[in-house]
């Protein structure tokens, strides 16, 4: 049983990452009107600003002149889509639309045609605000660039020897001249599970910085040295107190914020009694598919947000979609 149709695992795109070493792929790329370019600031992207949102990319030329600003942050290849461009001001319909990334940092002084246009139709959002509401071309190129900004943001030098290091690969990497390492996005395995007892109730835990009603499933990160189906027992039980037998996968969603990449599973309790450690989890509570959709409803039990692995694993559970009641997650 795989979890279908998670919001930021639904790219279409070919990264085509052979193209990455071509050195001179984006100066070419950025010279085609038929190439598409997300322009970040921050994290942030444009997007509409009526209807439902989608991202609004940007013909090469037209922004050529932002990858040579003093501001770059970064310019990278994201990988080409076969068949009809969706979500750009030009409606064309292309062959193999070549998308490219340029990021500028948040705070940093704007490059003329930085930021959208004053008219009202175009916004500059998050992911976590319209990751649901992006198509599949889309969501996967506003996930993909986000994770790299955050990496190259984060990683200006060499871990061996601490000088300065420079974008290459077509943004994919980084190389240190110094001592001659290339050094490559990161991303962080962690284990995110829906804990199920012999009853079929599910355990929800809310952690100690969040607000009385606010709970969602248990996660962690994978340690060194340990598989996931590890780590699942041991964040249950080092968060809980709550001892796991037997362990289910049910998908992977990308969550760069900053860099994780979240694996779904659910796994079995052996006992029932929890024991919160009291530093990641306040509380820890059990629920029947009835208890908990009348606490939503009431708004006395307040869910992840769509976008989240979280709500899509307790829908799992809970065997179909379930309607936020009277509050939500902020």
């Amino acid at each position: 049983m795989i979890l279908a149709n998670l919001a930021l695992s639904r790219s279409t795109l070919d990264r085509a990452a052979h193209r990455r070493d071509d050195p001179e792929l984006l100066t070419r790329l950025l010279e085609q009107p038929s190439t598409r370019v997300l322009v970040m600031i921050g994290d942030q992207a444009p997007v509409t600003a009526e209807g439902s949102a989608a991202l609004v990319l940007r013909p090469g030329p037209d922004v050529a002149h932002l990858a040579a600003a003093d501001a770059v942050l970064l310019v990278a290849y994201l990988g080409t889509e076969s068949g009809t461009e969706s979500g750009t001001e030009s409606g064309t319909d292309a062959e193999g639309i070549d998308h490219l990334l340029i990021a500028l940092p948040a705070g940093a002084p704007m490059p003329r045609d930085a930021t959208p246009p004053a008219d009202g139709r175009t916004r500059l959002a998050v992911l976590r605000e319209v990751g649901v509401d992006l198509d599949d071309t889309q969501a996967g190129l506003f996930t993909t660039a986000l994770a790299l900004v955050n990496w190259h943001a984060t990683h200006p030098r060499c871990s061996r020897c601490g000088e300065p290091t420079r974008v290459a690969a077509a943004g994919w990497t980084r190389h240190c001249d110094a001592c001659d390492t290339d050094h490559f996005p990161r991303t962080d395995p962690a284990v995110i599970m829906t804990v199920v007892d012999d009853a079929d109730r599910l355990m929800l835990g809310r952690q100690a910085v969040w607000p009385d009603k606010r709970f969602s499933t248990l996660a962690g990160f994978v340690e060194p040295g340990e598989s996931v189906e590890a780590a699942v027992r041991r964040e249950v039980f080092e968060e809980a107190g709550i001892e796991v037998g037997e362990v289910t996968y049910l998908g992977s969603q990308p969550w760069p914020f900053p860099s994780s990449l979240m694996l779904a599973y659910r796994a079995r309790a052996l006992s029932t009694q929890a024991h919160v450690d009291g530093v990641e989890l306040a509380e820890a509570r059990w629920w029947s598919r009835e208890d908990l959709a009348l606490d939503v409803a009431t708004g006395e039990l307040v869910l992840a947000p769509p976008l989240s692995v979280s709500r899509a694993l307790i829908e799992d559970w809970y065997g179909g979609p379930i309607r936020d009641g009277a509050a939500t997650w902020r």
